[in-house]
């Protein structure tokens, strides 16, 4: 995760819940079918699970709810002692992003939803570089997050951000480095994954890849 962004999550963490439980009318559509979204990483996911950006362990109590074996990497400390209070010490959260994280052993599926964008489209091809190394042939990367069909249709929704009064959301938007599912095919299809994408809502989908 960006650590650029770190100050916002540590202010987010006492209502990211009612966020995304679709109580701020302002990201409720990027919010849209939350429980859904988490229910189908899970799953999509399998073996022993590195999950990035925990936020407040919603989708960590799901995994381990399937009795899949988890690692949570938190960057935010906020977020973390939530999680570690939410999830009854079933899981350790551990300080780390989708760069930097303590080393683990053993991975089948990495995980995230809602963080990828924090990272640069540089950076996402270094954490997948790096993910590939860690997977034997048929591990997997789950992720969900906001991305697009093409730059056009990104800039068609901070456009319609705008015209509803969003302007939170549009400034996050144009801040944060929300990528195109062109790039991202490339980028996985270059470092051995093979890689389809599903649409959740208007802004998320989900990113399905396999090592080859």
């Amino acid at each position: 995760m960006g650590r650029e962004f770190l100050e916002l999550f540590e202010q987010w963490a006492d209502y990211y819940d009612d966020t995304v439980y679709g109580h701020d009318e302002e990201y409720k559509e990027v919010f849209l079918h939350y429980n859904r979204i988490l229910e189908e990483v899970v799953k999509r996911s399998k073996g022993h699970v590195v999950e990035f950006g925990v936020g407040t362990g919603n989708l960590t109590s799901k995994l381990l709810d399937k009795g899949l074996e988890v690692t949570g990497i938190e960057p935010s400390s906020a977020m973390r002692k939530i999680a570690n209070e939410k999830l009854s010490e079933r899981v350790q959260v551990l300080d780390g992003d989708f760069l930097s994280f303590p080393e683990v052993k053993s991975i089948d599926t990495f995980v995230s939803t809602y963080a990828f964008h924090h990272l640069t489209d540089t950076e996402k091809e270094q954490a997948i570089e790096n993910y590939g190394k860690s997977l034997a042939s048929g591990g997997k990367i789950v992720f969900a997050d906001t991305m697009y069909e093409s730059e056009e249709a990104y800039e068609r929704a901070i456009s319609d951000a705008l015209s509803k009064g969003f302007l939170n959301l549009a400034t996050d938007l144009k801040t944060e480095y929300y990528t195109t599912i062109p790039i991202l095919r490339a980028i996985l299809e270059k470092h051995g994954f093979q890689v389809h994408f599903d649409r959740c809502n208007d802004f998320v989908w989900i990113l399905e890849a396999e090592k080859m």
